[in-house]
């Protein structure tokens, strides 16, 4: 939960969000009109009912009637007409606010390095870029403006009481301090409530996002009803948050209308009195008036603790979504380096790495792979395989030493024409709910779907495609639960080949398929790898038996480098692997 959950209003805040608004000064301006001009049509229309009553009736002037009547009518026609501009434009103005900062969140996000995703939750992003964007908008659609235009309600209407009868209106005016010191206390307990609202909401996100996604799991190890009993303690905690802004709200709203109430009966009572002792004032028309403007007064003092709720859960909203905006976990991207021409030549010296601090991942690599060479990195789990390639990425950055690419500092490359020489697949592949088409290309106008067949044919994958429904238009659904994981290897390596690298890093590619899966991607990596430098992890050690050179590596440290063959001969550590490797897959 935010620390300024008591804090009513943070002013601050407000202003930077105000400032998104600045390219719509004309609507932002015209709302404000509108505002206005609704506060005088409200006022307009008791002041004429009291003309009518006190003036018109008595007088039986038909004339003056008629013309009240119909200024009276024109007053709620211009005031329906404002307030469908005032709806219809706030709202415009609000989602044009959140349209802009949501677009400038992504963009933020799309830059943090990797380490930020590792420690944030998912279901929680989620929430900031969609509901909480939501509530930012009702700032200006339900919030701030309808504020604004209330309180010029109230104001104007105070000014007409005090011109009408002073009388009345210090009868008025001595109720409204008990109003005004409930609707603070009802603020106050509001934002703490929408702030533990909002904490539960993104609680409730992050915990189904997690489980729908970790299903199989889930249903795997019969963790059914035990997850059932989280979520319902979860869910109970949701409920529990809202039902206390539901209590604030009952205790509130019917204490405000019995003020309301008690008030109208002492401008009856006091106006009576008036009436009785001397009858020749108009006191009907005043009392008639009084009543109206009451409801002008307290109704939207009532409204404004509502709207003001509204105001609340957006800046609590505005809060948590600029906190991740003034993150500052992005790759620091200062290189001037762009280069179409990357041969390949890679460096890593004296590298040293960790995720946590103090605990290295990595203790001071060294290697070196030519241009168009394929080298191969083995190891146990965890001896740091897959964090070289991660940090050659750039997804992390390194603690010490230096890695190069054609000789220069890969700090010095600019990020994006560093990461477009680089191709990754991974052993885990992700593919977007799209068709095969566009999780090739990504989107990319320059890869045609004749380069996409072209390609495919190229490296022993056009039969595969061509053999499901739509073929290349085939939709594989979230995360390509449409393919086997053996078939989504298979989109993964021709996303990369289209992609043209000169570096390409394929890990883990095949120790999850089956055998004819893993035969076409044997073709494809002999296809992908010519000519350009690759970089290959693998647990199945017959499947980089050709590599040029196979860097061995256990606990973060380098222990053996060679050909398959000069690293058998040595009968160290690698020749360790592969003998249990062989005896295993002998004994299978």
């Amino acid at each position: 939960m935010d620390n300024d959950s008591g804090k009513a209003f943070d002013t601050g805040l407000f202003k930077r969000l105000m400032a998104y608004t600045k390219p719509y000064k004309v609507t932002f301006y015209g709302v404000a009109l509108a505002a206005i001009l609704l506060s005088c049509f409200a006022v307009a229309t008791p002041l004429l009912v009291k003309t009518i009553i006190d003036d018109a009736i008595p007088n039986r002037d038909e004339s003056m009637l008629l013309y009240l009547v119909v200024g009276l009518v024109s007053v709620l026609f211009a005031q329906v007409i404002s307030q469908l501009c005032f709806n219809y434009y706030a709202n415009w103005l609000g989602e044009s606010v959140i349209r802009d900062v949501r677009i400038r969140l992504f963009k933020h996000m799309l830059g943090f390095r990797m380490k930020y995703f590792d420690n944030s939750s998912l279901g929680v992003l989620v929430t900031r870029a969609v509901a909480d964007m939501q509530r930012i908008g009702e700032i200006f659609s339900q919030g701030f403006f309808v504020i604004v235009a209330d309180l010029l309600k109230m104001a104007i209407a105070a000014i007409v009481m005090l011109v009408i009868n002073w009388k009345l209106a210090l009868i008025v005016f001595a109720v409204l301090p008990l109003i005004l010191y409930a609707t603070r206390l009802f603020q106050k307990a509001m934002k703490v409530a929408f702030t533990e609202v909002r904490a539960e909401v993104s609680n409730l996100n992050s915990f189904v996002q997690e489980r729908l996604t970790g299903m199989k799991i889930v249903q795997l190890f019969t963790r059914e009803k035990i997850e059932s009993e989280k979520f319902r303690e979860i869910n109970s905690k949701h409920k529990k948050a809202w039902l206390k802004t539901v209590w604030y709200n009952s205790i509130f709203f019917p204490i405000a209308e019995i003020v309301t109430s008690i008030t109208i009966g002492l401008i009856v009572w006091y106006g009576g009195l008036q009436n009785v002792s001397n009858i020749t004032d108009k006191v009907a028309g005043t009392v008639f008036a009084y009543i109206m403007l009451i409801e002008l007064l307290f109704r939207p003092l009532r409204q404004i603790a509502d709207k003001f709720n509204t105001l609340q859960m957006g800046m609590v909203a505005a809060n948590r979504v600029f906190k991740i905006l003034d993150t500052t976990s992005n790759i620091k991207d200062e290189g001037t380096v762009e280069k179409s021409d990357v041969k390949g030549d890679i460096t890593f010296d004296n590298v040293h790495f960790g995720y946590v601090e103090n605990e290295e991942v990595l203790q001071g690599i060294s290697f070196d792979v030519k241009a168009g060479e394929t080298i191969a990195i083995v190891g146990a789990t965890g001896a740091g395989k897959s964090t070289i390639i991660n940090l050659l990425s750039r997804f992390y950055e390194i603690n010490s030493g230096s890695i190069l690419v054609d000789g220069i500092d890969a700090k010095d490359f600019k990020l994006s024409s560093l990461r477009s020489k680089i191709a990754v697949v991974l052993q885990d592949v992700f593919l977007f709910a799209d068709t095969i088409a566009n999780n090739i290309s990504l989107h990319d106008e320059l890869v045609t779907k004749e380069i996409i067949v072209s390609a495919a044919k190229e490296i022993g994958v056009h039969e595969f495609i061509s053999s499901l429904p739509e073929d290349y238009d085939y939709n594989v659904k979230e995360r390509g639960s449409m393919l086997s994981s053996g078939q989504r290897q298979l989109i993964a390596f021709l996303r990369a080949y289209v992609s043209n690298p000169s570096i390409l890093i394929l890990d883990e590619a095949t120790s999850s398929v089956d055998t004819y899966s893993e035969q076409l991607i044997q073709r494809a990596t002999n296809k992908i790898t010519e000519g350009r430098t690759s970089i290959i992890i693998a647990h199945r050690l017959a499947t980089i038996k050709k590599a040029d050179k196979i860097i061995v590596m256990d606990a973060g440290k380098i222990v053996e480098v060679g050909n398959h063959a000069e690293l058998l001969d040595k009968n160290g550590y690698y020749s360790n692997l592969y003998e249990a490797q062989f005896l295993a897959d002998e004994v299978a």
